[in-house]
């Protein structure tokens, strides 16, 4: 029954130490992708963001424009 004691202890053991090993690189690979988030995906989608919406506001504009058009159009005999 020693033996067997000894041998359960030297597997957890082991699994403690790979369970560790694992953490610890779980939190490096983590501070990683934040850090390449924060400096490179968001300032990407801001950007990207501003230009989207200006391009949906100048539509918006032009099909603002469009319905004025119209409508002033509709209103003449």
């Amino acid at each position: 029954m020693n033996d067997f004691n000894r041998k359960m202890e030297d597997a957890g053991a082991r699994v403690s130490k790979k369970v560790s090993e694992a953490a610890e690189r779980f939190e490096k690979e983590s501070a990683d992708l934040i850090s390449y988030l924060n400096k490179e995906v968001v300032p990407a989608v801001r950007e990207q963001s501003s230009k989207a919406l200006r391009v949906a506001a100048q539509r918006l504009h032009q099909f603002a424009d469009y319905m004025d058009e119209t409508n002033d159009a509709a209103k003449k005999p």
